[in-house]
């Protein structure tokens, strides 16, 4: 501690012109500082006198603020983060062996002071042109990052905060990735999630064709098209649906947000690495994905509050053009549109120019009525733009048919992600009681066949 000396000097000054007497202080402020050496003037003048040492408990405090040693060694044990046993060589579990920057025969690296590493990648994996041109994606967590391994997704860098977590990875699957322990902090910054795992990891894009899918042998000939669904928890709500309803696969078209992205990835729990996903897709490239002949059908969510009912002489409602149909984006040139304020001058400009379009008409049938009796593809639409005029086209090419889930009057109809679960569901159900029906007449004409 600095010491406060202070000094008072009075002086007197009398005023001849005047009886008052002013009185000056001054104060005068000494610091009291360590000498580097002690210089005897008298006959030990070559004599040099070094400062006393600290304690050892004050060299060791030392020591730990310029990160010499661990906070664990100052107390006279190991790095409690690392849960390295000095005595033995050994992790606090039994059947890992843990030695200085090595887990069980897999080295790591620690983040210097000033690492950019982390943030640079997050970054990029954020970003979906950095994502499409680097083939780079961003997982988070454990559960999500051991799907991606099982299923052979190739990991580049894994970046954790402490060793328990590395050790909940299966590292034999993480020999050619390049291992960095972080603080904790800084994943917390680059998470988006409120709790972070501290453990986050960077794979090159995976191609749905070299993936290791499970539960093959519990699929139905069941496929889901998602048309332009711009929202990322609805195109997650769907990938998990899809995947749970045991579909072949699932093609998305331009115009839909990014699979990869880390919104879509949570809302998905996994179901990227469950089933094939093909994205960015156009609509003459849809056929090409299918290796049987399928029934297209599409969902419709207004099922007709939009139309225009100019009665003909039957008393149906007249549908002349795509305008007519609340649940058909006729705008011409959708891919290429983004989202612009509402124009009445040209929203009529384009009805006029879309009169001479003409929509074929399609049966309409309830969800839980029989419409799924061969392969089968669903095509569901954005809540925004709801689906395209070539869907629509397909769909009536291949004998399809609207399905609408009924609701009660005065509810606005079901998002799209809860539509499509309950139609998956009902799909997978009719196909199942298809193949049983299938299987128990060909059991009964092998039966039937004489020995």
């Amino acid at each position: 501690m600095a010491a406060l000396i202070k000094g008072v000097i009075r002086l007197a000054f009398l005023s001849t012109r005047s009886d008052i007497i002013v009185e000056s202080k001054r104060f005068v402020r000494g610091l009291r500082r360590k000498p580097v050496r002690v210089l005897f003037p008298e006959n030990d003048t070559g004599k040099v006198v070094k400062p006393p040492q600290p304690p050892q408990s004050d060299r060791h405090a030392a020591e730990q603020k310029m990160g010499r040693i661990s906070p664990g060694a100052a107390r006279g044990h190991p790095d409690r983060s690392d849960r390295v046993n000095t005595r033995s060589g050994t992790a606090k579990h039994p059947h890992v062996t843990v030695t200085k920057d090595l887990i069980d025969g897999l080295r790591y690296e620690r983040a210097f002071p000033g690492d950019k590493r982390l943030s640079k990648l997050v970054s990029v994996a954020r970003s979906r042109t950095f994502r499409e041109h680097q083939g780079k994606i961003l997982l988070e967590g454990r559960r999500l990052i051991c799907d991606a391994l099982e299923a052979g997704a190739r990991p580049q860098m894994v970046f954790f905060s402490s060793l328990d977590r590395l050790q909940e990875l299966p590292l034999d699957k993480l020999r050619g990735a390049t291992i960095v322990k972080v603080k904790f902090e800084d994943i917390k910054i680059w998470s988006d999630v409120v709790t972070p795992q501290g453990v986050i990891a960077i794979f090159a894009r995976p191609d749905p064709s070299r993936l290791n899918f499970s539960r093959r042998g519990q699929l139905v000939p069941l496929s889901l098209i998602c048309d332009n669904v711009r929202d990322p928890g609805n195109l997650g709500t769907m990938l998990r649906s899809a995947a749970a309803a045991g579909c072949h696969d699932i093609l998305l078209t331009k115009g839909c947000v990014d699979a990869w992205e880390p919104k879509v990835l949570r809302a998905a729990m996994g179901a990227h690495f469950r089933l094939p996903i093909y994205a960015s897709l156009e609509w003459h490239e849809i056929g090409n994905h299918f290796s049987k002949p399928v029934t297209m059908h599409v969902a419709d969510s207004s099922h007709g509050h939009h139309l225009k009912r100019d009665a003909e002489d039957d008393g149906t409602p007249k549908l002349s053009k795509p305008g007519d149909y609340g649940w058909v984006d006729s705008s011409p040139c959708r891919k290429k549109m983004e989202y612009e304020e509402y124009d009445s001058d040209s929203d009529s400009d384009s009805e006029s120019e879309n009169e001479g379009i003409s929509l074929p008409r399609m049966e309409t049938k309830l969800y839980h009525e029989n419409w799924a009796q061969s392969p089968t593809a669903l095509v569901v639409g954005g809540e925004t733009h709801g689906l395209s005029m070539e869907a629509v086209q397909l769909a009536e090419k291949t004998d399809g048919y609207r399905l609408f889930i009924p609701v009660v009057p005065g509810v606005d109809s079901l998002n799209s992600a809860m539509a499509a679960s309950i139609l998956l569901f009902e799909g997978r159900r009719q196909l199942l009681k298809l193949l049983q029906t299938t299987g128990k007449k060909r059991q009964s004409k092998a039966e039937r066949k004489p020995s």
